[in-house]
């Protein structure tokens, strides 16, 4: 019978969801295994070969834990907000929602078609308003808590105003934007609206003044890896950095248990140290220094106190506050150009460029431990956002002063004995400190650390800072706040309107979810508001708890809606708790259900996600998790990340000045220009040459000059995109050689986690091995061949080498030396003329959390009536691995002669006796008695004559 794989894949798959054999439900007699995908933003252009490799990993791992017993939750959505659809309709004028749901049907037939065991029933998108209901939800609960630093968790916003009410600020130890200080008096003194205003410098989500990277083209704010070289990455617009008041996640309040939860979690070394990395522990001292001729005065963040006595300058981010206030009227002129060029620059590419630009501002700050008069400069390599947004600058021990000293000539200080500054800065993590103070000037203040170690120096330092009142010994963190406002049609609504005194209200949660409204228009309004404001329907009525027309707006009952949309971030944070419970309308996940499922125990997805979604769901977890919503603190036991796929470029060569193109080992006869080809009309590097005519237009006439008849391409690997005619649609792999082998080939391409490129030559081997497994059950008949004799001692051998090497592989995610192993044994079993069942039911288990249609053809053919998904994953019999016979080396004198195959249970004496007794040793004693024989166990005798 010849393997179909056309038909077997189309019962088979129609099988699945007939029998809602991927449906799964909570069971408490069941372990269970908790299995997600990264989900898909759809795009209009579907999946390529590179997009289902994460996820044919998963499958695999999700079909064999439930082949071991385990009740596994395997689900897969949407991640259907984001810039892409909005763009689209801006420029057709088609709603954002159509095509989103266009491009979720195509996503879901191909997804389909690959044989995915996913539970459909628990599909979410994250534009559906009965999920996006919950992100609302978990922002109202965001809106009205703190997080308090003693007890190291959110509080109720409710329980700060009560401390207010009685003793102000006093003993206050919260996350907040800036240290406050007041009386419970002075609280109560205070108008509803300061009261409002200072809240929010503690809400958990708050709105505040962050400096952003603005794309005035697309009216919107961009992440910055939405941004490269200073323009979008979309569409190639400038980008500026400007200050705007948004909405605002305190994730920064997590900063220490984000790192402390790395500890608990299985992730790769790598990933923790992006991680930690990202979030930037610092310990060190704020440090005031005040202005020359002035009352003010201003905060730096040094991680090396010790360092004060060598501080030559300062510098200020061009963002900082501080910019206006130094900047004396002399240099304004000079100092606003420089800030205009800035602006235009995000902070990811200010930290990449290592040039050195700056501005005098013209005044001058006093170092508090020497009392000189340093300068205060502005430059673009200091950021606003960690730290205070100014620095003292250490020349002669840090990299980036020492070549800003060098470029405007400022003096360089050195502070550890016999280090060199003359060509570069010295890294002064160790030695001996000297120059602090300097001996030639009267000491400034009662500290000398000259003479001590750096590490004591710093402890000294810091000491005498708390003592006298020069500022704090604090730890800081690199982290930031997230920005949570993008100024787009398409995403999630806030659920907020704002008073008459323009402050933000939530709205009650039993009115959720507020939908997004319908506008005439996806841009910005003409007096720059987001596209929101073209809504007519969107107010809130305070009366009648309902959204109205914004024409009724009175500023008494009726209020006017947030305008902003929340992030693409916003509904990927939490979506793997919402799949446990999918259709819950009264929580986002009822108790019981997440006491079950707990968190992910596997999670595949691509190593772009390490910092940005990968932290924000960690911290939206972390904040449910306080408030008893969730019964686990870390959201992801274990996380693999798969690599990526890249694209095999296929080359013609068409000598230049003519419609004829030359064949690969031909072209350097001619003059010859390379073109990228569509791979898909070659296969195995020979093109198609009447597809190439029909491909373009200009190919119609075209003329070939061959080898043996073909006309071979040449090739390269490069990123698969669709201007280099290198991406490969897997619809048509599967069209032409089935689901299964598409499986098995992505797989077998190498290790998970490395890139590969994607390469049709060896598709064809993947595709033979199945027919090959596929005749140990048919033969060349068409009727299944296999009996009920007992195996061989051989066969068994070979199946449970296979059970061993298979088992261990899919633990370890070694699925290319899986399907290695499985090639192997179907030749060993193959020239065995293995036909019996104990063996082959046994492989077909194996097999099928690769191959799950072949499989489960194969299945139900042996006489089965339920669903391979449901079999016993089978166990290695280590007796069946034991070797009865050992082969041996015997050497004489050191040197192999010949060997010989003995009882792998035979003693030493009785191995002597059998080397010596040997035809051929007489050959090499030459009558001599041995003087000595060393038998290594297993594989040498060494006889010494």
């Amino acid at each position: 019978m010849e393997y179909n794989f056309r038909e077997i894949e189309k019962k088979w798959h129609e099988y699945w969801i007939a029998n809602k054999v991927y449906k799964v439900e909570k069971n408490a007699d069941k372990p269970k295994y908790y299995v997600l995908d990264m989900f898909p933003y759809p795009s209009g252009a579907g999946l390529h070969v590179g997009h289902p490799l994460g996820y044919i990993a998963s499958d695999i791992y999700s079909r064999y834990k439930r082949l071991q017993g385990f009740n596994v939750l395997h689900p897969m959505g949407y991640d259907a907000y984001g810039l892409p659809a909005e763009q689209y309709a801006i420029q057709t004028g088609q709603h954002p929602e159509v095509t989103t749901k266009k491009n979720i049907a195509r996503y879901r037939e191909q997804m389909d078609k690959i044989g995915f065991s996913y539970d459909w029933s628990r599909e979410i998108r994250t534009c559906d308003p009965e999920y996006y209901k919950w992100t609302q939800w978990a922002f109202i609960q965001m809106f009205n808590s703190y997080y308090c630093n003693d007890e190291k968790q959110a509080r109720p916003i409710s329980e700060l105003v009560a401390a207010f009410e009685q003793v102000g600020t006093e003993g206050l130890n919260v996350a907040c934007g800036e240290e406050l200080s007041f009386t419970a008096d002075e609280w109560k003194a205070k108008s509803e609206k300061e009261k409002q205003e200072i809240l929010l410098n503690y809400r958990i989500a708050y709105r505040g003044e962050t400096m952003v990277n603005w794309c005035a083209a697309l009216g919107t704010v961009l992440a910055n890896d939405e941004v490269v070289n200073g323009v979008s990455e979309r569409g190639g617009y400038p980008v500026e950095q400007k200050i705007m008041r948004q909405w605002c996640l305190r994730v920064s309040a997590y900063a220490q248990r984000l790192l402390d939860g790395l500890d608990t979690i299985d992730w790769t070394d790598s990933l923790k140290e992006t991680q930690r990395n990202w979030i930037g522990r610092s310990e060190g001292a704020e440090i005031q220094f005040k202005v020359k001729d002035s009352d003010l005065e201003f905060t730096i963040f040094t991680t090396r106190a010790d360092t004060m006595f060598g501080v030559t300058f300062m510098v200020l981010a061009p963002e900082s506050e501080l910019v206006a206030q130094l900047t004396t009227p002399e240099q304004k002129q000079e100092v606003d150009a420089y800030l205009d060029r800035t602006k235009k620059r995000t902070e990811r590419e200010r930290i990449a460029d290592r040039s050195v630009t700056g501005v005098f501002s013209g005044s001058y700050a006093i170092n508090p431990f020497t009392g000189d008069a340093v300068p205060v400069w502005i430059s673009d390599y200091v950021l606003a956002g960690y730290g205070t947004g100014a620095i003292m600058a250490v020349p002669a021990h840090d990299s980036r002063d020492y070549a800003f000293a060098k470029h405007f000539n400022l003096p360089i200080i050195p502070l550890i004995e016999g280090c060199d500054v003359s060509e570069e800065s010295f890294d002064a993590k160790e030695g001996i400190v000297c120059n602090s103070p300097r001996p030639e000037v009267t000491p400034y203040c009662d500290l000398s650390l000259n003479g001590l170690t750096v590490k004591e120096a710093i402890a000294a330092t810091k000491k005498y800072v708390a003592e006298h009142q020069l500022g704090r010994v604090k730890i800081n963190y690199r982290l930031r706040d997230a920005i949570f406002s993008r100024q787009r049609y398409w995403g999630e609504p806030f659920p907020v309107y704002y008073d008459a005194d323009g402050m933000p209200q939530m709205l009650p949660v039993d009115k959720l979810p507020l939908e997004l409204p319908e506008v005439d228009k996806f841009l910005p309004t003409e007096t720059g508001e987001p596209p929101l404001g073209h809504a007519v329907k969107w107010a809130w009525d305070t009366a009648k708890q309902e959204v109205v027309e914004v024409s009724k707006i009175d500023n008494k009952t009726i209020f006017p809606l947030e305008l902003c949309t929340m992030p693409g971030f916003a509904g990927s944070s939490a979506y793997y708790l919402r799949y446990m419970d999918p259709h819950n309308d009264q929580a986002l996940v009822a108790k019981d259900v997440d006491e079950y499922w707990r968190n992910v125990d596997l999670y595949i997805g691509g190593t772009e996600h390490a910092t940005g979604h990968l932290i924000y769901s960690r911290f939206w977890n972390k904040f449910l998790f306080d408030l008893g919503v969730v019964c686990e603190e870390e959201p992801f036991k274990k996380l693999i990340n798969q690599g990526m796929i890249q694209g095999r470029s296929n080359f013609v060569y068409r000598i230049n000045g003519t419609n004829k193109f030359v064949s690969l080992n031909l072209k350097d006869k001619y003059e010859v220009t390379p073109i990228h080809v569509d791979v898909n009309i070659v296969s195995n590097d020979v093109l198609d040459m009447e597809a190439f005519k029909s491909w373009r237009p200009e190919y119609k006439d075209a003329e070939f000059e061959l080898e043996d008849g073909k006309y071979i391409c040449g090739w390269a690997v490069e990123k698969m995109s669709k201007s280099m005619f290198n991406v490969v649609n897997p619809d048509m792999i599967v069209e032409k050689y089935g689901a299964d082998t598409l499986r098995l080939y992505e797989m077998f391409l190498g290790p998970l986690e490395q890139s590969k490129p994607w390469d049709t030559n060896g598709i064809d081997g993947v595709h033979r091995f199945l027919k090959k497994l596929w005749a140990l059950f048919f033969g060349n008949t068409d009727t299944l061949q296999i009996t009920d004799a007992e195996p061989t001692a051989d066969e068994l051998k070979s199946l449970h080498k296979l059970i061993k090497k298979v088992t261990f592989d899919i633990e370890h995610f070694s699925y290319n030396t899986s399907i290695s192993a499985f090639m192997i044994c179907v030749n060993e079993l193959s020239n065995l003329k293995c036909n019996k069942r104990a063996i082959l039911e046994e492989l077909i288990i194996l097999l099928a959390p690769f191959a799950p249609h072949f499989a489960e053809e194969l299945w139900h053919t042996c006489g089965h009536d339920t669903t391979v998904c449901d079999a016993k994953w089978p166990a290695c019999n280590e007796e069946y691995l034991k070797e009865n016979s050992l082969t041996y080396a015997i050497s004489f004198n050191g040197k192999a002669r010949f060997s010989m195959e003995l009882p792998a249970d035979m003693p030493r004496e009785e191995i002597e006796k059998a080397a010596l007794a040997h035809e051929n040793s007489a050959k090499w004693m030459e009558g001599k008695t041995p003087k000595k024989i060393i038998v290594v166990p297993g594989k040498i005798v060494n006889i010494v004559i």
